[in-house]
C-alpha cells in the first residue's frame, strides 16, 4: 500500500511551489438566490488567484446561509478544486463524540476537504473522531481574530499560563499518541504578537485577519515556526478594491506575506 502523502508536506510543497503562505477564504455572501451565477463567480475566484494561492478556505457558514441549494454549490465545487490546493474547511466544530464522529465523517469522508477548523473548548474528546485520518490535519481555535478572544482565550489561569496554551497542550498529546491526522491551530493576526508565539507549539498554523479585519503582519516578527503556515484573506480579496482582479488583489497579499514570512 502506498502511504498517503502527509497535510503538510502537500502545503509545504505548495508552498515551494508558488513561494506563497497565503490562503484565500472563500466566502460567497448569499445575496441573491441565483445558485449558478455565485458557482460561476466561485470558480472565477479560484482560477485566477490559483496561481498565488497556498490554499483554499471555504467558510461553510455562507453555504449554509443558501440552505440546500449552497450546501449544493459547496458540493458541486469541492472536486473541482485544483489537486494540489489544499482546501481548509472552516466549520469551526465542537461537539459530543457521536455528533462530532459525523461531522467528521462529512468533510473527510463525504466532501474530501484536506483538513477543517475545529472548537476544543469542550474538551480533548471532540478532537477523537477527526484523529484517525491520514493525510489530512484539523487546525484548533486557540486565539481567534474577534475583540472576544480576550473572553476566554486570552484569560490567565491560576498557574500564570493562557486559556489558548491548553489548547496547545492538545497538539502535544495528539503528537504524544500518534494521531494520524495532524494538529495545527488558529491564531488570529489582530491578537497575536511575539509572546504568544513562545508560549504556542511548533504546529501549522491557521493565520486569519488580515485584510478587512485590520491585522498587520508586524505581528508575526516573533514567529519561529519550522511548521508550514498559512495567512487568510477572504474579504480583501473578494470584495475590497472592485477596480482590482482577484489575481491582482491576491498577488499582491501573497507578496506581502512573503515578506514577512521572509521566503
Amino acid at each position: 500500500m502506498v502511504a498517503r502523502m502527509k497535510y503538510t508536506e502537500k502545503l509545504a510543497a505548495r508552498i515551494r511551489t508558488t513561494r506563497s503562505a497565503l490562503c484565500v477564504g472563500l466566502d460567497p455572501r448569499p445575496e441573491t438566490d441565483d445558485i449558478s451565477a455565485l458557482d460561476k463567480w466561485l470558480r472565477r475566484v479560484v482560477e485566477e488567484t490559483a496561481p498565488y494561492a497556498a490554499a483554499y478556505k471555504p467558510n461553510i457558514a455562507y453555504f449554509e446561509a443558501m440552505g440546500l441549494p449552497g450546501l449544493k454549490l459547496l458540493a458541486d465545487l469541492l472536486p473541482d478544486m485544483p489537486a494540489d490546493i489544499p482546501v481548509i474547511l472552516d466549520a469551526k466544530r465542537g461537539d459530543i463524540g457521536e455528533t462530532q464522529k459525523y461531522y467528521a465523517q462529512a468533510y473527510f469522508e463525504r466532501m474530501r476537504v484536506d483538513a477543517v477548523t475545529l472548537n476544543p473548548f469542550m474538551g480533548y474528546d471532540i478532537l477523537a473522531p477527526f484523529l484517525d485520518s491520514p493525510g489530512k490535519a484539523v487546525y484548533l481555535l486557540a486565539v481567534t481574530s474577534n475583540g472576544g478572544a480576550a473572553d476566554i482565550e486570552r484569560q490567565r489561569l491560576a498557574d500564570g499560563r493562557k486559556v489558548y496554551q491548553l489548547v496547545g497542550d492538545m497538539v502535544e498529546r495528539a503528537r504524544r499518541e500518534g494521531a494520524a491526522t495532524e494538529v495545527g491551530l488558529v491564531v488570529g493576526l489582530t491578537n497575536a504578537d511575539t509572546r504568544l508565539f513562545t508560549e504556542l507549539p511548533d504546529a501549522p498554523l491557521l493565520i486569519p485577519g488580515l485584510g478587512a479585519q485590520g491585522g498587520e503582519l508586524g505581528a508575526l516578527s516573533g514567529r519561529r515556526n519550522a511548521a508550514p503556515s498559512l495567512v487568510n484573506v477572504s474579504r480583501g480579496i473578494l470584495y475590497k478594491n472592485p477596480e482590482m482582479s482577484f489575481a491582482e488583489k491576491a498577488e499582491m497579499y501573497a507578496l506581502q506575506i512573503r515578506a514577512a514570512f521572509g521566503f
